[in-house]
């Protein structure tokens, strides 16, 4: 579809002098061609309906896991592509949880170059540590020569302090970006839902907040020692919230995402014992979500990740102890943020706006002559996510079978249109 019409949709931008006001949008070989109030177009030429409907730059994700290379049985680029795009995500970035991980310029070019191509467009993470081992550094300047858009261990997080020093006065040399997944192993130990009242009544070993406060605490005196930036990723503790806060009062360079499915479901849900809301950080307290949300609204959060996860049957369907943790989330998160109350200019903001800040990535626009990059979605249309609509060849969703509320309309990047109906 070459040129096709948007109609009657809410323009969500805040640079464009028609933000928050309904709009028509005529797109011609994949620009912008015209944007207006109202447009009358030739009736040769397709319509979306985007009444009661809102646009805006696609999404974008942080925190996605696919399994190539490696672990294709999981997610493969093209159907983890498939599902962001379903999810209304034009760009994601991928974790280095692969096997081999992505620690040289080998893996990233991989990734780079099989993903060429693709509506969405996908950034890989290189890791920190050679084999993700926390003992000695990658490349990392190769592998961001060769498009690594920053650099994390993804699942493991860097114990060793000396070698997060190391990585952080490094990276500052290039403007490399360090992600941090903020876990103290010693203390989370191999654990398995969050440390309260809900894991003493389960009899279950818990993980303290202490796991994620005590590494979070180390990572900000390291990267203010190096007048380094670091960003901390899925953050989940109302301890976390404020620790961050602080840093930033004091001028740091320290940012911070959260998981969608942290915005909303608490450590409650584990009663069921159902393995697929078993995830790492685990899932917390009602006091948790609370300050999480407080800290979107507030500018300490600054964005929303998938943690997109996906794992075979055989690593789910197990004892809750022993499976895997993580779940599919790239067709979910909009759903998720609908129940946990979030208005459409935060789920932009947090969605589409400021990751792509976070790693110097351009904010499309609206501006007319300029490259259409953009997701249409309604708040309120429901829609059922099962086995049909499901575009990962991984079923570990506790969301799978439901009907759910807020739906991607569309998607469109790289002259590629993706339509739901």
């Amino acid at each position: 579809m070459n040129t096709f019409q948007i109609n009657s949709a809410t323009l969500l931008s805040p640079e464009n002098k028609y933000h928050n006001q309904v709009v028509d949008v005529l797109i011609e070989k994949g620009r912008i061609s015209k944007i207006a109030k109202k447009i009358s177009s030739d009736k040769s030429i397709e319509t979306i309906d985007g009444k009661g409907s809102y646009l805006s730059a696609g999404f974008f994700d942080l925190n996605a896991n696919f399994g190539e290379p490696g672990l294709e049985t999981k997610e493969d680029l093209k159907t983890g592509a498939a599902a962001a795009a379903a999810g209304g995500f034009t760009a994601v970035t991928v974790q280095p949880n692969t096997a081999p991980p992505i620690h040289s310029r080998s893996e990233v070019s991989l990734i780079v170059n099989s993903s060429k191509g693709f509506l969405v467009d996908v950034f890989p993470i290189g890791s920190i540590s050679k084999n993700r081992e926390g003992k000695e550094l990658a490349e990392l300047y190769d592998m961001q020569s060769n498009g690594a858009i920053a650099f994390s261990d993804g699942n493991k997080s860097i114990q060793e302090a000396g070698l997060m020093n190391r990585a952080l006065l490094y990276a500052k040399g290039f403007d490399g970006l360090i992600i941090s997944f903020p876990q103290d192993h010693s203390i989370a130990a191999d654990n398995k839902m969050n440390e309260g009242i809900v894991s003493t009544y389960l009899g279950m070993k818990g993980i303290p907040n202490l796991a994620e406060t005590l590494m979070i605490s180390r990572d900000i005196y390291l990267a203010e020692y190096n007048d380094s930036a670091i960003h901390f990723t899925t953050i989940s503790t109302a301890d976390t919230v404020d620790l961050v806060k602080k840093a930033k009062a004091k001028g740091l360079k320290v940012t911070c995402d959260v998981a969608a499915h942290h915005l909303y479901f608490t450590e409650e849900e584990v009663v069921s014992f159902d393995s697929n809301f078993k995830v790492s950080p685990p899932l917390r307290t009602k006091k948790d979500v609370k300050a999480l949300l407080k800290g979107l609204k507030d500018g300490t959060i600054d964005a929303i990740v998938s943690q997109h996860t996906p794992h075979e049957i055989e690593f789910k369907n197990v004892e809750f102890h022993i499976a895997k943790n993580g779940i599919i989330g790239l067709q979910t998160v909009l759903p998720i943020l609908v129940k946990a109350g979030l208005e459409a200019e935060t789920i932009v903001e947090k969605l589409a706006i400021a990751p792509r800040k976070l790693v110097n990535i351009e904010v499309p626009n609206f501006e007319e002559g300029s490259s259409a990059n953009f997701v249409l979605f309604n708040m309120n249309e429901k829609w059922v996510f099962d086995e049909k609509t499901n575009h990962s060849k991984s079923k570990n969703s506790p969301l799978l079978g439901q009907e759910l509320k807020g739906k991607v309309k569309a998607v469109f990047n790289n002259d590629k249109l993706n339509l739901n109906n």
